[in-house]
């Protein structure tokens, strides 16, 4: 599979979590402990992602391009989505985390609808490799999902005061 660095690697597969966990995120119900925990684990892909993009220079080799403003405003709203919750701004979080998921679905399609591009040729040359790793993307996100929901009810159940046995009220 000529072209994939690691870099690259944990670029696409952080990316692809990311739309699977972030997908997860806006179906289920908001605010509570299990929306936390998934929006941790959301959050951790989006930014590994990012990050990993300016490493990322094949457009114009060894010199940054257009899409890397992309990332720039992506390591931008993340942050502002996370500074508006911790601050009690729950609209303003919405706005910038759903922007954020917009921004990565956008990125997806110009991923795959340029057929040049590595996921396209992959998925072109060596059919059985993508879909064996697209699945494994898919199970791994919903797993990743899963996991982040499970620590959050506990988290959320721990936190929760034991009745006084006895008590009359």
């Amino acid at each position: 599979m000529d072209g994939w660095t690691i870099l690259i690697m944990v670029h696409a597969t952080c990316a692809s979590l990311a739309l699977v966990v972030g997908a997860v995120l806006l179906l289920r119900r908001k605010g509570d402990g299990r929306h936390v925990m998934t929006g941790r684990v959301w959050v951790g892909a989006m930014y590994v992602a990012v990050l990993s993009s300016f490493g990322i220079t094949r457009l114009h080799p060894g010199h940054f391009s257009w899409i890397h403003l992309l990332s720039i405003w992506t390591f931008i709203s993340l942050t502002m989505g996370l500074v508006a919750i911790r601050r009690g701004r729950v609209l303003e979080h919405r706005g910038w985390m759903v922007g954020s998921y917009a921004g990565l679905l956008g990125a997806f399609v110009g991923v795959v609808a340029v057929p040049v591009r590595l996921v396209p040729r992959t998925a072109v040359h060596h059919p059985a490799v993508f879909g064996v790793l697209v699945a494994t993307i898919v199970v791994a996100g919903l797993m990743l999902a899963q996991l982040g929901a499970r620590v959050g009810a506990r988290r959320v159940s721990a936190r929760r005061p034991l009745p006084v046995v006895g008590a009359e009220s």
